[in-house]
């Protein structure tokens, strides 16, 4: 078996700490065994996650939620359940970050062999008239950049499962050749499959931002606490990211501009023009600007969705993806509830402790310094510190849960094989149709767990003729 994987992008960022499950209405959409799923959510658990020491940033924010009615106080719990709650993190005691790669120290080493550094250029297929195309193997570049191959041993019970994210794995399959016909013609690539979806019904969580400023620099912390709204919200936060006199010159983890944004603006205004001007509003940044701490609004199960289309065909190349942030109305709707809730809990008795000589700033200041943090790239409008409308669309930015182009039912079966091939899964991301939870790395990483399992089990099946 060949299990492709990569980073989104390639790109490692600083990372969420929040480890939520969501083991209800999302299991039951995609027609798990719920005996498996919840088998499967411990065995990550016990590997990755850990309770955090809550930061005061963090417990403020826990307050100021339950002081805002965003209610009940559900205490430190794993579940993804309305109210307010601290979730696990993947870092531990000693501030190590936890990834899906300490799972692997859970398998047989005798079965494994890993290849670091080694980026997968194309899949191969074997191709034969009355057949479907067969996935046997993938072409790749070494640590070296050398070319290599690597093929499946045994083809009948063997299998190249693709897990490279919402971003990745739609990707290599346009450039392998399973795709809309004329995305595939449009880059001289050989029509292996004609699958339209691939690519199609990519969605991401737009959030959005308030600088609260502090009196003084708060701890920094990642996100621990959150706010579960049954308008489909999730309140936030983060701190303590320009604790340095040069800091506000390297980059603000949660917020910052260099991982990923470019995501936020379509790809037809993305220029190194606007990268150089934004690195230079930036650096001009007082210090005092972050100097505090920011409450974050992020919508779930957005409705306004976009496409992935290919720049060329290197494999190493980002392709030019959309989202389409509040292009549905009730996105944008959702988004001004999250501010409007941000502003309830910046009026609470918890936060006027937080700002300098406990003074309640007015949220149109507040607004107007949250754009001034040059947070993305996107044009400003005057109206953005009066317009909450206004302030969503333009200082809307990535969390990194892009999710879709390669949707089951569309792309994949429910057991996550290619329709139309054989021998060839796509397990990860890209096939939700909404990101689980209020972040997906828990699901995403008990899918492994699951799939892994079922997998084995149809295979010792069909070996006892089961």
């Amino acid at each position: 078996m060949l299990k492709v994987s990569k980073m989104a992008n390639g790109r490692s960022h600083v990372g969420w700490t929040n480890f939520f499950r969501n083991v209800c209405r999302f299991v039951q959409d995609a027609g798990w065994d719920e005996e498996l799923v919840n088998q499967s959510y411990p065995w990550v658990e016990e590997r990755v996650v850990h309770w955090p020491n809550i930061a005061p940033w963090q417990a403020a924010l826990r307050d100021g939620l339950l002081e805002a009615g965003v209610s009940p106080y559900n205490g430190y719990s794993y579940d993804h359940i309305s109210g307010t709650k601290v979730g696990g993190t993947i870092f531990d005691e000693t501030g190590y970050r936890h990834t899906a790669a300490d799972l692997l120290a859970a398998g047989n080493p005798a079965n494994l062999r890993v290849l670091l550094h080694a980026s997968v250029n194309k899949i191969i297929f074997e191709m034969s008239k009355g057949h479907r195309p067969s996935a046997i193997g993938v072409q790749f570049k070494d640590e070296n950049g050398g070319d290599q191959q690597a093929f499946l041993i045994q083809k009948r019970r063997s299998e190249v499962i693709v897990s490279a994210g919402a971003i990745g794995s739609p990707q290599l399959l346009l450039i392998s050749g399973i795709g809309p016909r004329s995305e595939l013609t449009k880059h001289n690539i050989s029509v292996v499959l004609h699958s339209e979806h691939v690519g199609k019904g990519m969605s991401d969580n737009p959030m959005n931002s308030v600088f609260i400023p502090t009196e003084n620099p708060p701890k920094q912390s990642l996100i621990e606490t959150v706010g579960i709204t049954d308008d489909g919200v999730f309140i936030e936060a983060s701190s303590g990211f320009s604790q340095t006199a040069d800091s506000i010159h390297c980059h603000h983890g949660i917020m910052s501009a260099e991982i990923g944004q470019l995501s936020t603006i379509p790809p037809n205004q993305r220029s190194l023009e606007a990268v150089r001007k934004y690195v230079q509003n930036k650096n001009s940044l007082p210090k005092e600007v972050f100097h505090g701490g920011f409450i974050l609004s992020k919508i779930d199960g957005p409705l306004s969705t976009g496409n992935l289309v290919l720049v060329d065909t290197d494999a190493n190349s980002n392709p030019n993806v959309t989202f389409n942030y509040f292009k549905h109305p009730q996105d944008l709707r959702r988004c001004v509830y999250g501010i409007k809730t941000i502003e309830r809990i910046m009026h609470t008795n918890t936060f006027s402790n937080f700002t300098p000589k406990g003074a309640q700033y007015p949220m149109e200041k507040l607004l107007n310094m949250s754009v001034t943090a040059n947070i993305n790239l996107i044009p400003k409008h005057t109206d953005d510190s009066t317009s909450f409308e206004q302030f969503c669309k333009d200082t809307v930015v990535t969390i990194w849960h892009y999710h879709g182009g390669c949707h089951v039912g569309k792309v994949v079966d429910q057991n996550y094989r290619v329709i139309g091939t054989s021998g060839l899964r796509v397990i990860d991301g890209s096939t939700f149709s909404r990101s689980p939870g209020t972040n997906p790395q828990a699901t995403v990483m008990m899918m492994g767990r699951y799939m892994g399992v079922k997998i084995l089990r149809e295979r010792l099946g069909r070996a006892a003729g089961v």
